[in-house]
């Protein structure tokens, strides 16, 4: 007769030991390899294979290590969990160690049946992580089956990256380029949102009816939407091109938020986008209610903090502090954000030559104005967006102005005024719309007929003989400013308006800056893919990594990167490159601050970001444009802390009244007059209004609806609880250093007080470095190379993080744990189970022992009750025989991590008292039972404290212990005796 065996229990089949996990049945075990991942379950039918009941075995006393091992033992164990009891079901199994600020949103979830979400945190503090970790926790749970992240096609990809990288997330990309393929795999009459239960969709792609109602009708019940503000508009929104997207958008997301069900996490940084009523939208996607709350009263804001958070990186630089109403700072968390911006606006001249060109463009603009004005309504639109597009390409650069010269006019094939705005605006201007930056680097065209006219192919033949520094003072000053900053070790990124331009610097800027300068240009003519793609072989190329042909580029090689607006948003750049150029100067503010986000946010190594931005002082457009759209700018941000985004009406106001005064005065008049045009001073009045409005509102909402809900003392208390069961970044690099040395690698501390470290694995075992290569490469392990260990969880590639869920250090632990547990194991063996070590850190005889417990959780959820069984290790220690033993608190035993030896030990000591305190381990067994029921009874009060405002979720709930718990290792700790040892000892070091 089978015996039945409870989840949770061990079991030997197959020549080793396993789990068993709830999902099994009398006549099938689902079973986990003990100490093993959820990748390795087996399903074993005990009716055609043995099965028998297993025990852990105890250690044994005749493989004895140092001091050192109970806490390398305890943390290679810990590193290897991948299922915690605690509440927080996904921190084990992430690789990523989230900030504890980023724990608050994850808190507010928790504490909703159905999760609904605006997370607004500013820009860089991480809200693609505090989003992930949303996802992962309501999938760990079974509170949502199916996911789909909504976001612009420029980000799918780094979405992709990020929730398979850190989450462990595999979700489809479902784009225009994508769909088809997708749909030749798909059954009949199975919708492509059905069979692929993770995805990552395009705004624009699901735009279309037919994807529209599909996606509706199958939409996962878990939807996180990225740049969500852009999915709204104001009660007021006009009936542009922009204006009808975003409501197609807002559409789509009513009818999915109407499912009151579905899990929805709003993403922006920018919740108000200048308008009120595109705020009130928003929260009432979140919840209807919301659209109507009286912000203004106590119980408004109160209702809404439930649901929205906005912090400023202020907010959260250091967190858990005693500002924070905490007692001590004994968690404090201080997060590496760039603590400054240096910021300088670069002028420069027009050479005459360029200056006579630029005169007679703007001459020639002049009369087609004023020509296609008395032709009627739609010539003159047709005129007006073509002359702003040669205008900016001609101060763009000289390929650019050629390009332009000879190009057709978007807007030319236009049939009324307002088809040839919405055709010719998003070619010339710079809207703040992320979701518009695609494609909108392309060279816009001047000439309104298929063959330009002879005027405009001679100015684009004089354009294009002013390439090259003689003739481009830009350009000339360009280099001028990369080598400067060259010079003082920073990697800048040069951000362009069109292709041409950039293509043009990347040629230009070749063999100027250095010769072991790399250069490269991104634009929009890559795939986001391959955007990424030629960013990873420019930081390759130039950190020492392979290069071409397999041959080892030059380490001491410098990056510039050259890119268009593709790259202005979405793309961390961070871990590459530490300086900004902007190279041509937006019409919209909010556009540098999304290019200046790509390297100044969080994981920036550099304290000190720098941002140069390039005008001509004499091009008669640039120069105004920097002093009322720029300036103001920055005098906001200075006094809010944060950016406020720029209404693209209010940018566009200001650069037509520019180009209008250029075209009426030239490029040589007096600009203080520029608004004394009839009507332009009301009109910069009216701006002045609104931009200070949206400001105002701005801060209102940064002070009165900051996230309250959840208290630092709460997130606290949820810290502490997570590195009690997980540890902490300080135990996991102690680790790594000690274990990477006893395993033979070359370890060098960095000198710089971060806590840095480099390691050589060449002389380490082959199964370590095997694992190693696996991880960071095979040419990095196979060439000996310094391997970098960060202290931050920000890395780059070929690098580790010091973090216990980072690939390279779960590698370093198995191979640990793995030879801690097989004593044949050859080479060296930093962790052994047993040890015995006389030291001054006692005063009587003391144990330590390393115990894993094994918990069966039920665990309630909308969907039904979840079955799980997760572990966890604890040291636990007493003083005295095992038969009287007085046991210590936990921070008494934490303390015996530390003792080194002070003396030597007699071998035959040794091994009479592992010998003595083992045989005992059977009269233990009762406080190890109770102290199991202990934790598991502190397990359900955290899962209940965790959920508290959502009863139905926690009724039900259990922890129940399995027995009996596994003795890892046995540590004897003797006290400093002043008698002269035997001469016949095992030394401190060995015993």
């Amino acid at each position: 007769m089978s015996l039945t065996y409870t989840a949770g229990s061990l079991v030997a089949a197959r020549g080793r030991e396993w789990v068993v996990l709830p999902e099994s049945a009398a006549d099938m075990l689902v079973l986990r390899p003990l100490g093993g991942s959820e990748d390795d379950i087996a399903a074993v039918f005990p009716a055609f294979e043995e099965v028998r009941p297993a025990e852990f075995a105890a250690p044994s006393p005749s493989d004895v290590g140092d001091q050192r091992s109970a806490g390398l033992l305890r943390t290679a164990l810990r590193i290897g969990f991948r299922s915690g009891a605690g509440p927080f079901r996904s921190l084990a199994s992430i690789a990523v160690e989230p900030r504890a600020y980023q724990l608050v949103p994850l808190l507010m979830a928790l504490r909703q049946r159905t999760v609904r979400l605006l997370i607004s945190d500013d820009v860089g503090i991480g809200k693609t992580i505090e989003a992930g970790l949303i996802a992962k926790e309501l999938l760990a749970q079974g509170e949502a089956t199916r996911l789909t992240v909504l976001c612009s096609p420029s980000l799918a990809e780094q979405w992709q990256s990020e929730l398979r990288g850190k989450f462990g997330i595999e979700a489809e990309l479902v784009l225009a380029s994508t769909v088809s393929r997708l749909e030749r795999g798909l059954d009949l009459g199975q919708s492509l949102f059905d069979k692929h239960p993770y995805t990552i969709i395009s705004t624009d792609f699901i735009k279309s009816t037919r994807h529209r109602e599909d996606f509706v009708r199958h939409c996962p019940d878990l939807v996180i939407v990225d740049e969500a503000h852009s999915c709204v508009t104001a009660d007021d929104a006009g009936q542009g091109a922009a204006s009808g997207t975003n409501q197609l958008r807002h559409e789509l997301l009513r009818k999915v938020s109407a499912d009151a069900d579905r899990h929805l996490l709003l993403l922006t940084a920018t919740p108000h986008s200048g308008k009120e009523s595109a705020f009130r939208n928003l929260l009432g996607l979140v919840r209807p209610e919301l659209a109507t709350l009286d912000l203004e009263s106590p119980a408004g804001r109160a209702k809404l903090a439930e649901h929205f958070v906005a912090r400023k990186r202020a907010d959260v630089r250091e967190y858990l502090t005693k500002e924070d109403g905490l007692a001590d700072d004994s968690l404090v968390q201080r997060t590496a954000f760039p603590s400054d911006r240096w910021t300088k606006d670069e002028p420069y001249k027009l050479t005459p030559e360029y200056r006579a060109l630029l005169d007679d463009a703007i001459a020639y603009a002049r009369d087609r104005v004023a020509a296609a004005g008395e032709q009627g309504r739609r010539e003159a639109r047709i005129a007006w967006w073509s002359v702003i597009a040669l205008l900016r390409s001609m101060v763009s650069s000289p390929a650019a102005a050629a390009q332009t010269l000879k190009t057709r006019s978007e807007s030319a094939t236009a049939h009324t005024a307002q088809e040839a705005d919405a055709l010719g605006s998003p070619v010339a201007a710079d809207s703040a719309d992320n979701d518009r930056l695609e494609g909108m680097d392309v060279a816009p065209g001047a000439a309104e007929s298929e063959e330009a006219g002879a005027r405009l192919l001679e100015l684009s033949e004089r354009a294009a003989e002013l390439v090259g520094p003689a003739g481009d003072a830009k350009l000339k000053a360009l280099t001028r400013h990369l080598k400067g900053l060259i010079a003082d070790g920073y990697s800048p990124i040069v951000f362009c308006r069109y292709i041409p331009t950039a293509e043009y610097l990347a040629t230009q800027l070749e063999g100027k800056l250095g010769r072991k300068t790399k250069i490269a240009a991104v634009t929009g003519t890559l795939s986001p893919q391959q955007r990424l793609e030629r960013i990873e072989q420019l930081a390759a190329e130039s950190t020492g990594e392979a290069g071409e042909a397999g041959e080892a580029a030059d380490p001491a090689a410098r990056r510039v990167l050259i890119a268009t607006d593709c790259l202005s948003e979405g793309v961390n750049l961070q871990h590459y490159f530490d300086a900004v150029v902007h190279y041509d100067l937006a019409w919209n503010p909010t556009r540098h601050d999304q290019r200046e986000g790509r390297v100044d946010r969080y994981g920036q190594k550099r304290d000190q970001v720098r941002v140069i931005t390039m005008f001509g002082e004499d091009n008669g457009i640039d120069g105004k444009v920097l002093e009322v759209l720029f300036m103001k700018h920055r005098q906001i941000m200075k006094d809010l802390g944060i950016s406020v985004s720029v209404p693209d009406e209010t940018a566009s106001g200001v650069t037509d009244a520019v180009v209008e005064w250029l075209l009426l005065h030239g490029r040589q008049g007096s600009q203080e007059s520029l608004f004394d045009l009839d009507g332009h001073q009301e009109s910069l009045d009216r701006i002045e209004r609104e931009w200070n409005s949206a400001a105002e509102r701005e801060k209102t909402s940064r002070s009165k609806y900051a996230q309250r809900a959840i208290h630092p003392e709460e997130v606290a208390r949820e810290v502490a609880a997570v590195r009690a069961a997980l540890g902490g970044a300080e135990e996991v690099r102690d680790f790594a250093v000690e274990a990477l040395r006893d395993l033979d690698a070359l370890v060098r501390d960095s000198s710089d007080g971060t806590g840095d470290f480099t390691a050589q694995a060449g002389g380490a075992p082959a199964g370590l470095r095997d694992a190693l290569a696996a991880t960071l490469g095979g040419r990095l392990v196979e060439e000996d190379r310094q391997i970098p260990f960060r202290t931050t969880p920000a890395i780059g590639r070929g690098e580790a993080a010091l973090v216990r869920t980072d690939p390279a250090i779960g590698a370093i632990a198995s191979y640990v744990l793995d030879s801690a547990l097989d004593a044949n194991t050859p080479g060296p063996r930093p962790a052994r189970r047993c040890g015995v070590v006389t030291t001054d850190a006692v005063t009587v005889r003391t144990t330590l022992l390393l115990v894993r417990y094994r918990f069966h959780l039920t665990l309630p959820s909308r969907t039904g009750e979840r079955q799980l069984v997760a572990e966890d290790a604890r040291l636990l220690a007493y003083e005295g025989m095992p038969s009287r033993a007085r046991w210590l608190d936990d921070d008494a035993t934490a303390a015996l991590l530390a003792a080194r030896a002070s003396g030597n030990t007699h071998e035959q000591l040794v091994r009479n008292q592992i010998a003595r305190d083992l045989g005992a381990l059977p009269d233990l067994a009762g406080h190890l039972t109770a102290y199991g029921t202990r934790l598991a009874a502190e397990l359900d009060a955290s899962h209940r404290r965790v959920r508290k405002a959502n009863e139905e979720i926690v009724r039900g709930l259990k922890v129940v212990p399995q027995e009996p718990a596994d003795v890892l290792g046995v540590y004897v700790y003797l006290p400093q005796q002043p008698a002269a040892a035997s001469a016949s000892t095992v030394s401190g070091a060995e015993a």
